[in-house]
């Protein structure tokens, strides 16, 4: 079992029992609100769970499994990304995941049984993902949204496709720093594992639902299998950014070897060039200059002239 009360809303199974459950619907009601700012008519009052595994279209491929994936009361669909290991392309996934969702509406049935083939009737899609590392080295700043516009005029025509990436390791208020309830998620989504009680009511203010998402991270409310769950997935991550950690390292020697080794034929080749142009001087053949410093008859010829 985690030693800290409160656990960490980044591991996948937390985050999922957070935000992508019945009796948590409130909280991702208010959390895609907030992250999404979106208020007044453009507020989310309701949400439909939709299956997280999108099946492919093509039996042989392979499934995709997203953290939560649902509908709102106009029917845009809404997927949530927790990502905690850094992932190479992880961008190009978010696209796909958004084009799946949309793509899928033609293929599901209506109440009437009958394919929807008309395009008009797809609904947009809107892909939230919390990125436990750095995906964009050259924005400054932690939350990036990204919308279909025309580039000339920057109208924004193409209405179906909106992206929200929110990255943790650019996040660095302190608790007394934070200024609105988004920021309040972000520290809640980096810090809430290591929360002392007296910075978790600090935090939560008079905030109800940040109130309600601790809750959902207290261990006492948890069962032993809900933790045993919990403590896997753990486990799990640690071991897949363990393996990342070595790959990346193996890497870099390997990189450090091939310099050195490069580093090396280079100086070689220099050393038998230089006693290519001594023997030239002392009017050797190319055969006999070849056999002693290994260098090409072509290489030898290019000397001489």
């Amino acid at each position: 079992m985690a030693i800290s009360r409160f656990l960490d809303p980044k591991n996948d199974f937390c985050f999922k029992q957070i935000f992508g459950t019945e009796k948590n619907k409130d909280i991702l009601i208010h959390f895609l609100n907030d992250i999404l700012g979106y208020q007044g008519k453009d507020q989310i009052i309701e949400v439909n769970f939709l299956k997280t595994i999108q099946d492919p279209v093509i039996a042989a491929y392979r499934q995709s499994i997203v953290d939560v994936l649902c509908t709102d009361q106009n029917g845009t669909q809404v997927i949530v990304e927790m990502q905690v290991g850094e992932h190479k392309g992880f961008e190009k996934r978010a696209q796909f995941y958004a084009a799946k969702a949309y793509s899928q509406q033609i293929l599901k049935e209506d109440e009437n049984h009958k394919k929807l083939a008309v395009y008009a009737k797809l609904k947009g899609v809107i892909f939230l993902a919390i990125a436990d590392f750095i995906m964009f080295p050259d924005k400054k700043d932690w939350k990036s949204t990204h919308r279909l516009l025309d580039s000339k005029s920057y109208e924004h025509d193409l209405k179906d496709f909106y992206f929200i990436f929110a990255e943790l390791k650019k996040f660095h208020k302190t608790i007394d720093q934070l200024e609105n309830i988004e920021e309040k998620w972000m520290y809640f989504f980096k810090h809430a594992h290591h929360s002392t009680l007296v910075e978790m009511e600090h935090l939560i203010g008079h905030d109800i639902i940040i109130k309600r998402a601790f809750q959902a991270i207290d261990q006492a409310s948890w069962s032993e299998e809900e933790l045993n769950t919990y403590d896997h997935i753990t486990k799990t991550q640690l071991d897949n950014l363990a393996v990342e950690q070595f790959k990346i390292e193996q890497a870099e020697k390997a990189a450090e070897i091939r310099g050195k080794a490069r580093g090396e034929a280079r100086g070689e080749k220099k050393k038998a060039i230089a006693i290519a142009k001594i023997l030239l001087k002392d009017n050797m053949t190319s055969e006999y200059i070849a056999k002693i410093t290994g260098l090409s008859i072509e290489e030898i010829n290019k000397l001489e002239n």
